[in-house]
């Protein structure tokens, strides 16, 4: 194998393979990036056995030429060394070649390296998955319903299948839920056309979520998604994001929110999010960063902490309604302001069903998002 490539083509391509590259693997061959050069151009692929990703570098678009391909042929290198190697090149071209026993010489400018690769025949085959259960979604959308769910699952490997965000598909409609049993996040979408099956009903794991979104670039184009029994794809035009599914049945969690309220503000999301952090100065000191909401007469609410070894803190601010019995709640700063983050809205809805019941935060006028939160017992 041998080709020249652009440096900043190839850099790319590293980065985004190196996100499905462990340390900890079991089998060693994992720890290295393959490379496979094709009169097409030159495709990395790496993989951890849970999460695989392989990005295509073309030889030419309609502009300029990326890669010039010598002769054709894979190698498997090693990651540690080659995505540093690559990252610190003097020259903006890269010139690959594999010599006997799986020895790179990977040159640029004056800088010649030579790394010990490995064979690439025993590099484990990507999962082959057929498009029958395939449908398409804006890439910025995909993005959004990420972000504004995955915080929300479970670091705790006692549950596993709460490590992962709930995709289901009903109705032409997509439902993504997290929850660690502490509090939820839903997102709600349409997707139109695909030749999808009526419904599914999968977890995706929250760290290979994370992963796909730091990869995505904010554009409008669509992306493929794939599902199979234990795997699904992500396909863009020049990469492919497999990840494995986690095995077992996510708990219903549409009991868990409530249908009526005693309770209900609307506020400005901002003030309520700047009130929280202020709050929350002094509650990170506690052993569970708890503030507590009250609300007053005239359509305000206070926010206050009290600490007896730090000090106390209280904030009034004012609604834009404030309709129902009075309360006063304790809850994480943490999680409400995780959760104010993820609701993208000027303005909120926070409805309230008692001091010991799980509360739910919707943007106004907007019912595809909504953020659920268990109280802390205070008071």
């Amino acid at each position: 194998m041998q080709f020249s490539i652009q440096k900043d083509q190839l850099v790319q391509a590293v980065n985004d393979v190196m996100k499905a590259i462990s340390s900890r693997t079991t089998i060693p061959i994992l720890t290295g990036i393959k490379i496979t050069a094709t009169e097409d151009g030159v495709t990395l692929t790496g993989s951890d056995s849970d999460v695989s990703i392989e990005s295509f570098i073309p030889a030419e678009d309609e502009e300029q030429q990326f890669v010039d391909i010598k002769k054709t042929g894979s190698i498997v290198l090693q990651a540690k060394f080659f995505s540093e190697i690559v990252k610190k090149l003097p020259k903006e071209t890269v010139d690959l070649e594999v010599q006997d026993q799986f020895v790179t010489k990977i040159i640029s400018g004056n800088a010649e390296f030579n790394l010990n690769g490995l064979d690439p025949d025993e590099y484990p085959h990507l999962p082959q998955i057929s498009d029958n259960s395939a449908f398409q979604m804006p890439i910025d959308l995909l993005k959004q319903m990420i972000r504004q769910t995955v915080f929300a699952v479970s670091t705790s490997e006692t549950r596993p299948i709460l490590t992962g965000v709930n995709w289901r598909l009903e109705n032409g409609e997509i439902i993504c839920v997290a929850t660690d049993s502490h509090r939820l996040a839903l997102r709600k979408a349409p997707i139109e056309g695909g030749n999808i099956s009526t419904f599914f009903n999968v977890v995706i794991p929250g760290k290979s979520l994370n992963e796909l979104n730091k990869i995505l670039e904010e554009k409008n184009d669509l992306i493929d998604i794939v599902i199979t029994d234990n795997q699904i794809l992500f396909k863009t035009k020049n990469l492919l994001f497999f990840s494995r599914l986690l095995e077992g049945n996510y708990p219903d969690t549409s009991r868990l929110i409530p249908t009526e309220n005693k309770t209900e503000i609307q506020m400005v999301a901002k003030e309520f999010l700047q009130a929280i952090d202020r709050a929350s100065l002094l509650a990170r000191e506690g052993r569970n960063n708890v503030v507590k909401l009250a609300t007053l007469e005239d359509e305000k609410i206070q926010i206050s902490t009290n600490l007896p070894e730090v000090g106390k803190v209280e904030e009034d601010i004012q609604c834009e309604s404030l309709i129902g019995e009075e309360l006063k709640i304790s809850f994480s700063a943490k999680y409400m302001m995780d959760a104010l983050k993820a609701l993208d809205s000027t303005d909120i809805k926070i409805s309230f069903t008692g001091a010991m019941r799980p509360f739910v935060i919707r943007p106004l006028n907007n019912d595809s998002l909504l953020q659920l939160i268990l109280p802390v017992r205070t008071y």
